[in-house]
């Protein structure tokens, strides 16, 4: 499988608002196919479920794919996807989700999207690192620039190279402005690759993670 996995330090960090830049630049230039094989706080619009996350990824991809094939698993309750699974009486394992995953994919570069942090449960006890294990797909992760950002960055860098896994790079997002320099104090303690995100500097961010994705 040709692609990248997009996962997060926590929640709420912006790692939607990231993935749709990335698709939407990376569709200028190729083929991009997008995966968020579960989501859960679906609204339900015209007796149907609405992924936000997976409609904007489409949106930004710009293809034709049913969006039950983007995201086949969505749920109602506002919980983890494992949670809100159960609840609905639907348990997922990491099989449906890898299937899900590479359904329809071929040689096309795919960009999956996890849901939550990277130790986020996923499915029936199935974390966002088994399923991106699973995959063998190399990671973003995706970093809210705010106090604390450094040790939730460095703890998921060893989390994901303790699951043998590589990091193509860190994405620090600046969703508020702050003056705290996460990104240039990071890189005395990471050889992974770090950039800056931002909605004030898009092409600066593409122009940083191109070459590295």
């Amino acid at each position: 499988m040709n692609g990248i996995f997009i996962t997060a330090s926590n929640t709420e960090v912006g790692k939607t608002t990231v993935a749709v830049e990335i698709v939407r630049r990376l569709s200028e230039e190729r083929k991009v196919r997008v995966r968020k094989p579960v989501e859960s706080d679906c609204p339900i619009v015209d007796a149907k479920f609405a992924p936000r996350d997976a409609i904007a990824l489409s949106e930004a991809c710009g293809n034709s794919e049913p969006l039950s094939t983007v995201c086949p698993y969505c749920f109602e309750l506002e919980a983890s996807p494992e949670k809100a699974s159960n609840e609905a009486g639907k348990k997922l394992g990491l099989e449906q989700l890898v299937v899900a995953c590479r359904k329809n994919t071929g040689d096309d570069y795919v960009l999956v999207e996890g849901a939550g942090g990277f130790y986020s449960p996923i499915a029936e006890r199935v974390l966002n690192a088994d399923l991106a294990s699973a995959l063998n797909l190399p990671l973003i992760v995706v970093v809210r620039d705010e106090l604390g950002a450094i040790s939730q960055a460095l703890l998921t860098i060893d989390a994901a190279h303790k699951n043998n896994l590589r990091v193509a790079c860190v994405v620090l997002n600046q969703v508020e402005s702050n003056t705290l320099s996460n990104l240039g104090a990071l890189r005395a303690y990471t050889k992974v690759p770090l950039v800056g995100f931002s909605l004030t500097a898009l092409d600066r961010f593409w122009a940083d993670i191109k070459n590295l994705i």
